[in-house]
């Protein structure tokens, strides 16, 4: 199957449609985005104050963006945290990773007090090297970790990798617990019901076309608040004065049919890590409940004018690329079908840096820009604007987590077209020469390509 939303969707199932907006309203706080940010913000919110009335408005299904399309890596990455050691000093970027270590662990209690089954398996996160270029890398981020306050992660040979996974070429790896494996659909359809449960009004089916102080506009009626806060991620697009804001950037995955058990003892993975590799264009995957592995890369990076796709649907290139990145890492699943093929988008800042902002002269708030870093990130996020709604308000003072680095950080814009649409194809075309020419000359250092290819994006 291609598209149709997601894999996750076609294993659990699309949720019932709740009702659109059908006219002007008020809440108390407006949250535009049904997706892990903003529900978990509306669910942290009414946690902490019940009285609030809060509104979800979101343009299809809770869940039909990167929230029910991603990996299903529960982990604790977080998208410039090494720009803000620069900006704001070395221990700030450590309280920020430490905020980030203790999400993943956030995520699987909150969803268990919920009652929310989405076949978490808290593996850890393993990630390795193929080429000496990609050992090299992988040790200076092993270090950088380590520095960051990682102490918990361990670095592994090409011996004591392949007991964990068995990956064609491995040379190297590193491990650490603060990560899990979880299926996105599940988790977002229960979180959506836990938020309705506790109170919160939730309208589907409701795009929001502008957002302004204390009004979130909608064909059928606008909602006012003195709040709104916009939890869009990688739509945040569509929205009117916002097309240069984040860079929609595509992810496609590909999810096998189930192995058989001889193949699973084949491959190994019995401790279900999730996994990811040090290649540029890198890849991420991970062992499904079902016994699947869903196996995801960038694909087409962009669209032009900053578009979205249609409903998931994947090009046939980019699919069978995927197919190859699987059989590479695992050539005895040659012959194993694609069962699925989907995308969705990302938002990426100009910078590369994840941010939460509240602006209290406006009351108008944002979080989003993880860079595909989403499914624990959008946890802390939530928390800190609820935080910062709080305080805003009277209800609460300042606490560790306002007072973290990414807070009401400035973002510069994307260029117009087409210098965006040349740069990122561009840029992609360079990480992927990259890799080639790293794969095929086996120097130890990255390749100049790629050190270039940074600069131009301005992730370094």
């Amino acid at each position: 199957m291609n598209g149709g939303i997601s894999f996750w969707y076609a294993d659990d199932g699309l949720p019932a449609t709740r009702e659109p907006l059908t006219s002007d309203a008020t809440a108390d706080v407006c949250v535009v985005g049904g997706g892990y940010t903003g529900l978990w913000t509306a669910y942290y919110l009414k946690k902490a104050a019940p009285f609030l009335r809060i509104t979800v408005l979101e343009q299809k299904f809770c869940g039909y963006g990167a929230s029910g399309r991603n990996g299903g890596w529960l982990y604790n990455g977080i998208a410039g945290r090494d720009r803000y050691a620069g900006r704001h000093g070395h221990e700030a970027a450590v309280r920020l990773q430490r905020a980030m270590n203790e999400t993943v662990g956030e995520v699987i209690r909150a969803a268990a007090e919920e009652s929310i089954e989405a076949d978490v398996h808290h593996g850890g996160v393993l990630e390795i090297a193929c080429t000496p270029a990609q050992l090299a890398r992988l040790k200076a981020f092993h270090a950088a970790e380590l520095s960051y306050g990682e102490k918990d992660r361990v670095l592994l040979g090409a011996r004591e990798s392949a007991e964990r996974v068995r990956v064609s070429g491995v040379v190297g790896s590193t491990w650490t617990p603060h990560g899990a494996r979880l299926h996105p659909a599940k988790l977002v359809k229960g979180l959506a019901a836990a938020v309705e449960a506790l109170g919160v009004t939730i309208h589907e089916s409701t795009p929001v076309t502008e957002i302004r102080p204390k009004h979130a506009v909608t064909p059928y009626g606008t909602v006012r608040a003195p709040y709104v806060l916009r939890c869009t991620e990688g739509f945040t697009a569509s929205l009117k004065g916002q097309r240069r804001t984040w860079l929609p950037m595509n992810s496609s995955m590909i999810a096998t049919a189930p192995l058989s058990a001889s193949q699973w003892e084949a491959i190994g993975w019995e401790g279900r890590e999730t996994l990811g590799d040090m290649a540029h264009a890198y890849m991420y995957a991970q062992r499904t409940a079902d016994g699947r592995i869903a196996l995801g890369g960038r694909g087409v990076p962009y669209r032009f004018g900053s578009k979205t796709d249609n409903d998931g649907r994947t090009q046939q290139p980019t699919i069978e690329a995927l197919r190859t990145v699987l059989t590479r890492l695992f050539p005895q699943l040659a012959g194993v079908p694609v069962a699925h093929a989907w995308s969705g988008v990302l938002g990426v800042p100009r910078d590369w840096c994840a941010t939460v902002t509240l602006d209290r002269a406006t009351g108008l708030g944002w979080a989003g820009g993880y860079v595909g870093s989403g499914v624990a990130t959008a946890n802390l996020a939530a928390r800190t604007l609820r935080d910062l709604v709080q305080q805003d308000s009277g209800q609460a003072g300042p606490t560790d987590l306002t007072a973290l680095p990414w807070v009401n950080h400035k973002v510069r814009k994307w260029e117009p077209e087409p210098l965006r649409w040349l740069g990122v194809h561009g840029m992609y075309a360079t990480y992927n020469a990259a890799d080639r020419r790293e794969s095929t000359t086996h120097a130890p250092d990255s390749s100049r390509l790629a050190r270039w290819a940074d600069r131009v994006a301005g992730r370094h």
